[in-house]
């Protein structure tokens, strides 16, 4: 494959034909459309499904969560009858069928792909024959359009578009099997209305599927029959959840077929909606995403920030209707409190969107419990899970960096209160023994049985990194949040509490640099005290906070930085990000593949995460002050926007070369923290 196989211009990313047409290289990358419900449409270039979670309408039932696929492809068919009288039929999509076989190839076909305004397919069945398809989805609604416009055609002859609906009634992280329901359907010369039986995990009630044919302008078009044909389509294979280690086969539903005539540069649309036909049409959802575009990018001042800002948009859940929030990852996270607080910053202050800092940040503080934040929502709307160490500690991050981006004072005296109950709560101790230790001032986290902090790997009763004691980005965090208590105290005009609140931060700081710092000069211990006495001596790349965050615990330019900084580059650094565990060490795992044991063994142990390479970036600039020599150390990601979600960042990588991307396609701190970083380090602060 030729390096300019693959175009970026402007934020602009373009994959050309040789691409597409590689079976394997198409069906690697994925591309992703949002509604900020937390709602989703997503699947391969092309345009085959090959995980569970992929399907051009997820809905968000229960927004942001219930998320549960409704549509999970359509299957078209371009005819053909030239001037003489002949016929054509080309199958434009592609399935992959048991046993490895690729039925029908309609990226054999394709031109070309770009990634804006929105994902974008481009056929030439013919020399004179180009066939255009774009999809996007409603803001706001658990709707998606798929829009197909014929922009030439041979003279004289009449083409036709065939569209065979593939459903699916269920919660996005199981598999349909086939059935004998029937399902009710009704068509009115423009739209098909289906009710869906009760979605387990999703929703307990019918919901309904509208797919409604129309023009841009959404006037009902006459030139589309529907036939009833009510069918199931068997053994779907969905080869990434294969190599989970999960069930790869699915069996998906077709109530009949549609047939359409198309006419030269005349867009022919269908919208498919859970629930009621929003009253939008698509041409005005389409401006209103090519608006929200534009205003984003006006925000930054190069290509890189530019691309980055788009795929940060992604993740935002912003709507009157539900709680506002950021989603840490597609296609299956929903929003984590640690995720979140590592996010913030990069996705809404990098982008100039304060207010939606605030809202985040206010929005959590109603769900702070015993001093600690949620780790999770879960899907199916339980309660909030409280088992993490730093989600709490990071939202102190995220608060100092809200406030230097734009002074609020009404927000700092909202939230004083809260953070001081925080503080208190982890004096006193908490939930899984998390303490202050009265003899070090350090904090103490973990029990037995609980992955208290973001190395949260756990298969049945198996802790993978329990990291039990007292571990080295914790204290750092807690060293900020006392010096951020420090900070807003004093400009509350509360000097008494700043003044104990800098006494508390020295303490911290002197304990934190007399205990942490290894003896054999690679740098600073992962865990103190650990159970059964001692320090972890692992190599791992959590003592980059110590220096990276925004009240660096030791000295920067400090012989001590300069060891950390050196033990990280000679075993963590590589281009994609850190691993998370050095390769000299026993424990370390090169590869993330296998069943759920086999990859949650491997998640922190060597797998490498692309969000820590901007904290390592901003620590090198720290200890160099070098920052334009820093931010090269960024540049590497920009290459990856395109290697698996299109646009975007994914969760992890190998740790061993060569680096495959892997986990999520679209993971919010890894394009956050790129994001804030790059934007510090170039000068491009006025937001960040």
């Amino acid at each position: 494959m030729s390096s300019n196989s693959i175009h970026t211009m402007s934020a602009e990313i373009t994959v050309e034909s040789s691409v597409l047409r590689a079976d394997g290289s198409a069906l690697m990358r994925e591309w992703l459309c949002v509604n900020h419900l937390g709602g989703y449409a997503s699947s391969t270039l092309a345009g085959a499904n090959t995980r569970r979670y992929h399907g051009l309408l997820v809905a968000a039932l229960q927004p942001p969560l219930g998320r549960a696929v409704l549509l999970s492809k359509l299957e078209e068919t371009l005819e053909i009858t030239l001037a003489n009288g002949t016929t054509h039929q080309f199958p434009l999509s592609v399935n992959l069928y048991q046993p490895d076989i690729y039925y029908p190839q309609g990226n054999q076909m394709l031109n070309q792909w770009q990634l804006l305004p929105t994902p974008t397919w481009t056929w030439e069945p013919l020399p004179g024959l180009l066939l255009q398809k774009r999809i996007w989805m409603m803001e706001g609604f658990n709707a998606t359009c798929v829009e197909w416009t014929l922009l030439k055609a041979p003279r004289g002859s009449t083409v036709h578009l065939q569209v065979v609906p593939l459903l699916a009634w269920r919660d996005y992280h199981s598999t349909m099997a086939a059935c004998t329901t029937q399902l009710p359907a009704s068509w009115n010369n423009s739209t098909l209305a289906l009710t869906l039986p009760p979605i387990q995990n999703a929703c307990s009630f019918p919901t309904s599927l509208q797919l409604r044919f129309s023009n841009q302008h959404a006037d009902p078009l006459p030139d589309v029959s529907w036939s009833p044909r009510p069918d199931w389509y068997y053994h779907f294979q969905y080869p990434r959840e294969a190599e989970r280690g999960f069930s790869q086969s699915e069996d998906l539903y077709n109530p009949g077929v549609f047939r359409a005539l198309l006419t030269p540069k005349q867009p022919l649309v269908v919208t498919a909606a859970a629930g009621t036909m929003p009253s939008v049409t698509p041409q005005s959802s389409m401006q209103m995403l090519v608006n929200r575009q534009e205003a984003l990018q006006k925000q930054q001042h190069d290509v890189f920030s530019k691309q980055l800002a788009l795929a940060a948009d992604a993740f935002v859940v912003h709507t009157q209707q539900t709680r506002t929030t950021l989603l840490a990852g597609f296609p299956w996270f929903s929003d984590w409190g640690r995720d979140t607080m590592i996010a913030l910053p990069g996705i809404c202050l990098a982008a100039g969107r304060t207010e939606l800092a605030s809202e985040i940040l206010r929005e959590f503080a109603r769900h702070v419990d015993a001093g600690m934040l949620p780790n999770r929502f879960p899907d199916s709307g339980q309660t909030p899970e409280y088992n993490t160490v730093d989600a709490t500690l990071w939202y102190f991050v995220a608060i100092w960096h809200t406030l230097q981006a734009r002074p609020d004072n009404a927000l700092a005296h909202s939230l004083w209160p809260v953070l001081q109950q925080i503080v208190q709560a982890h004096q006193q101790g908490t939930r899984y023994n998390i303490h202050v230790d009265s003899a070090d001032s350090l904090l103490y986290a973990g029990e037995q049985g609980v992955q208290l902090t973001w190395m949260d790997a756990k298969t049945g009763d198996h802790v993978v990194t329990p990291r039990i004691g007292k571990p080295v980005e914790i204290n750092a965090l807690w060293y900020n949040a006392l010096c951020i208590m420090e900070k807003l105290a004093e400009q509350l005009g509360k000097q008494q509490e700043s003044s104990e609140y800098a006494s508390l931060a020295q303490q911290t700081a002197q304990s934190f640099q007399n205990r942490f710092a290894r003896t054999d000069g690679k740098g600073l211990y992962d865990v103190l005290d650990v159970p059964g006495g001692g320090q972890d001596a692992s190599i791992r790349p959590n003592q980059v906070f110590a220096v990276s965050l925004p009240f660096s615990v030791i000295p920067p330019t400090g012989e001590l930085a300069g060891q950390m900084l050196q033990t990280i580059q000679q075993h963590l650094l590589t281009p994609c990000g850190l691993r998370t565990l050095s390769p000299e060490d026993p424990a370390y795992q090169p590869r993330y593949c296998g069943d759920s044991w086999q990859r949650d063994g491997a998640y922190h142990q060597g797998t490498v995460w692309p969000w820590l390479l901007g904290p390592y970036a901003e620590a090198y600039a720290k200890c160099s002050q070098n920052n334009l020599e820093a931010a090269k150390i960024l540049l590497p990601i920009q290459n990856q926007l395109a290697a698996m979600g299109m646009g975007t960042i994914c969760e992890i990588y190998d740790g061993g070369m060569p680096q495959r991307p892997n986990g999520c396609f679209a993971q919010a701190w890894s394009v956050a923290e790129t994001l804030r970083v790059w934007k510090l380090l170039t000068g491009d602060t006025h937001n960040a």
